[in-house]
């Protein structure tokens, strides 16, 4: 591997820095994984934990210049906006409720923002986070990884051929079953912010995974969502957020969905699975089996297609990296993003444009994510009532 900055295609890495992720912090470690499969960044700063003594701790694990390694992140912020070789983008890993006033130091210093799902943890704060990204003129890349998957793509490219025809039904779920007891009162800390309204949001399992399987939807089908009626629930006695939620969707066009999401579903690891159906086709996506697709052309029999196999397109091709038969999973997808992430920052610092073909998440897409899970909240607590969604 190359030691002098560049990558081993020849490209100078990006000089990334992250806020949170730090000791035993599972998603911090996703990134920095993710980060590093194409070689296009290399961590250079961070502000790992609002703990300064492991905050430094975890910069030593890691291997950085101890100098580089802060103790709040709006020190880090300005110092690293006044370097030389200060990093050109931030990798955000707090819990929820941090997105926003970390994003917001380093917007306004022009630094490149990656940044975890939900956007915010309120509606507010999105809105003004995306009126800073449009200020800061910089790019926000929000990590809904799913998108980063080659067969996602793939259903994504089939839907805008026609394949399908005009869209009828959509269906979507994401469940687990992690939460099923009282895990919050143990101390497991995923849990404790998870299902806090003052560290997560107005959303349980509604903001953590049903922002996913909603933004799963928008970036296949292309739909824009009009209306939901929501029903909310916390099952373990005593939890502040919902933990199963079922919603009913209504899209502009006449196209209908429901979305489910749990996480007291005994025997779901994982379950996120997305199926649509126009006047010509369906699709059928799951997670769990990342590397297929099944489509099924009205009046035939169904397709399994496979990531690089007959009938898949390029769409699919360009976000894989190994032969056929050697599965590609939950990393790489997550790869797929900060590598289409680099493609954009470089191009953003050269001053050209972002190749058509380049895909991610953005601070607007964000945004309707937060007012997805701000809707469901509303509909639930008005006894699942109809409410108009607008971003």
């Amino acid at each position: 591997m190359p030691t002098d900055g560049t990558s081993e295609t020849g490209l100078r890495r990006i000089r990334l820095g992250m806020v949170g992720g730090g000791r035993d912090a599972f998603i911090g470690a996703v990134h920095r994984i993710a980060s590093r499969i194409d070689d296009n960044y290399e961590l250079v700063a961070g502000c790992f934990s609002s703990t300064a003594e492991k905050s430094q701790a975890s910069g030593a694990d890691l291997g950085l210049d101890s100098k580089r390694v802060y103790d709040d992140f709006p020190s880090m912020a300005k110092r690293e906006a006044r370097l030389k070789d200060g990093v050109e983008a931030v990798a955000i890993v707090t819990p929820n409720h941090m997105h926003y006033p970390v994003a917001r130091e380093f917007l306004k210093r022009g630094i490149h923002v990656i940044c975890d799902k939900p956007l915010t943890s309120t509606l507010q704060d999105a809105r003004k986070l995306v009126r800073l990204a449009e200020k800061a003129g910089v790019k926000f890349i929000l990590t809904h990884n799913y998108t980063g998957y080659p067969m996602v793509r793939q259903a994504r490219a089939m839907v805008e051929n026609g394949e399908l025809g005009e869209i009828r039904v959509v269906q979507v779920e994401y469940v687990q079953d992690w939460l099923s007891e009282d895990l919050e009162s143990s101390g497991q800390k995923q849990a404790g912010w998870r299902t806090d309204p003052a560290r997560s949001g107005a959303g349980g399992s509604t903001g953590d995974i049903g922002t996913h399987a909603f933004n799963l939807v928008q970036f296949v089908t292309g739909l824009k969502l009009e209306a939901l009626s929501a029903d909310l629930h916390a099952f373990v006695e005593g939890r502040r957020l919902d933990d199963n939620g079922h919603v009913l969707l209504r899209f502009e066009g006449g196209a209908r969905g429901m979305l489910w999401c749990s996480q007291v579903a005994p025997g779901n690891e994982n379950g996120l699975r997305l199926r649509v159906y126009g006047t010509k086709g369906g699709l059928e996506w799951a997670q769990e089996s990342p590397n297929h697709l099944w489509y099924a052309p009205l009046g035939e029999p169904r397709r399994l297609l496979s990531r690089n196999g007959a009938g898949t397109g390029p769409e699919a091709a360009r976000v894989s990296r190994i032969p056929p038969g050697h599965p590609e999973g939950y990393l790489e997808g997550f790869a797929n993003i900060y590598s289409e992430a680099a493609i954009a920052i470089r191009a953003s610092t050269s001053g050209a444009s972002v190749p058509r073909e380049v895909m991610y998440p953005d601070v607007h897409d964000g945004l309707a994510g937060v007012a997805f899970v701000d809707a469901c909240v509303r509909s639930s607590g008005r006894n699942a009532a109809w409410v108009s969604f607008a971003a």
